[in-house]
């Protein structure tokens, strides 16, 4: 395969993870899950239905397939993916916008390995090669509910159109050969029934890995570093393997249970980002059987270590909040010049002024927080750029962004680098820096892996190539008309 060719298959690979983590920043205030619409009083079909509905939610589904305040799966949500945006397809049993005209056969083979009806290779920036783990009866019973379960919305979604040479579909079939594996999960016989579950949760349904496992050149997951950590665009998503340091095997049963249903963990961490839509949308729903399995699966996934010391197990350094006061005059105009300053103006109203957080950790402590005390400062970062929103249950927890769409204090990127190393210092991982590139390259939706930044270079590549290859063809007519 030649380099250029490899590279174009590559970066498409990329919209697997960049669709991934920007669908999940969608809003979270995402329509309820529609009403079965009638059907035929078959109690084995409605059954069917049920169990899809639940797979449904478990796969977090309508994050992708719904557009904020759109109507339910109708699709048209934007992925604003660094090869330009993908639009999500309406899943609706529509005969007009949606999938009404699939066979349970081809909503398989879209489902597990990314190909439509018609034929045309889907972007993966469906999870498509996690959900290739999913069981036949699954996948009927999700597809019974996309029949059956929800309202058909007869527009279609708006059609995607990448720029050349990404808008070449068929490439990715070199790709699916090469990373996509198309057998469904089989039980493990070393493991117990239930780590099996949470085995073929975590890797299939859930599609874990999508944001929690690193990539390769390719963009690929790294099945040698499964749920090792990896970047989500401005966010990181952490180690979860059973590292005691690293990873989660210093949280306890009820601390991960905890977090999984609520998204907060006192003492541990506070769901944000993607992972706070996760819990919003799907993991707070889910089982508690189906959640104490998840948990027994992380505590077998082979330990990837990284981290000097866990990132919860930072102490608090005190407060300057007395220092601050009277230091300035009464008529002083720009006294927001120093970390202490800005975070006392900014943060220390719901934070405390010593960190601690509220009572009741709605507001949590930044002290012994997974956010503060990671060897990375991405989630800070991150958390005080775009803020923090989550609803579990009637329960809400809000958290005001700091960007340019705030509607409290915009702040720049200077100033959140004065407050995110002043929070590192008191509160959190004090070998940690933040500059004010890093705040920059967070507003600009994190770091660009090597193939997004190779692609302005891609089409000169293959214009190159094609004159290298017409050139080649030329000289081998010249030399045998030469010879005749």
């Amino acid at each position: 395969m030649s380099t250029p060719l490899a590279s174009i298959l590559a970066a498409l690979a990329w919209l697997l993870c960049s669709g991934t983590v920007l669908a999940q920043q969608q809003s979270l205030d995402l329509p309820a899950a529609p009403q079965a619409p009638a059907v035929a009083a078959d109690p084995a079909l409605q059954q069917s239905i049920e169990r899809g509905r639940y797979l449904a939610v478990a796969g977090d589904c309508m994050a992708c397939h719904t557009a904020p305040r759109g109507k339910p799966y109708a699709g048209g949500y934007a992925i604003e993916s660094p090869l330009g945006t993908i639009y999500a397809t309406n899943i609706t049993p529509s005969t007009v916008g949606g999938i009404g005209g699939y066979s349970e056969q081809q909503f398989s083979r879209a489902l597990r390995q990314g190909v439509r009806a018609d034929g045309k290779h889907l972007y993966p920036a469906m999870p498509y090669t996690s959900y290739a783990l999913l069981t036949d009866q699954d996948v009927r019973d999700l597809f019974a509910y996309f029949r059956h379960g929800v309202e058909p919305v007869d527009r279609p979604a708006a059609a995607t159109a990448l720029p050349f040479p990404f808008n070449m579909r068929p490439a990715m079939r070199a790709w699916n050969l090469l990373f996509l594996d198309r057998k469904p999960y089989t039980p493990d016989p070393t493991y117990s029934q239930q780590v099996n579950r949470g085995s073929y949760l975590v890797n299939g349904l859930a599609h874990c890995g999508a944001c929690h496992t690193p990539r390769n050149v390719a963009m690929a997951e790294q099945s040698s570093r499964l749920l090792a950590g990896a970047a989500l665009g401005p966010w990181w998503a952490p180690n979860i393997t059973s590292d005691p340091v690293a990873g989660i095997g210093g949280w306890s049963d009820a601390e991960l249970r905890q977090y999984l249903k609520t998204g907060r963990a006192p003492g541990k961490g506070q769901a944000a980002g993607p992972m706070a839509e996760a819990v919003s949308n799907s993991l707070q729903h889910l089982h508690d059987d189906d959640i104490s399995a998840i948990i027994a699966y992380l505590r077998v996934v082979p330990a990837a270590s990284g981290n000097a010391k866990p990132a919860f197990a930072q102490d608090g350094r005190g407060s300057d909040e007395a220092v601050l006061r009277g230091r300035e005059s009464q008529n002083e105009r720009d006294s927001l010049t120093t970390g202490a300053a800005l975070f006392s103006a900014n943060c220390a109203s719901c934070h405390a002024t010593d960190g601690r957080g509220s009572a009741d950790q709605s507001y949590p402590s930044l002290s012994r927080n997974s956010a503060t005390g990671a060897a990375r400062a991405d989630n800070l970062i991150a958390a005080i750029l775009y803020g923090v929103e989550r609803k579990v249950g009637q329960t809400e927890v809000l958290m005001p962004r700091f960007d340019a769409q705030s509607s409290v204090n915009p702040l720049g990127d200077a100033q959140i680098a004065l407050i995110a190393n002043y929070v590192l210092q008191q509160y959190g991982n004090p070998d940690v820096k933040v500059s004010q590139d890093d705040v920059r390259q967070s507003r600009q939706g994190g770091a660009r892996p090597l193939l997004a930044r190779a692609q302005p270079l891609m089409v000169p590549a293959l214009a190159l190539l094609a004159l290298l290859v017409l050139g080649s063809v030329v000289l081998v007519m010249v030399r045998r008309r030469a010879r005749s």
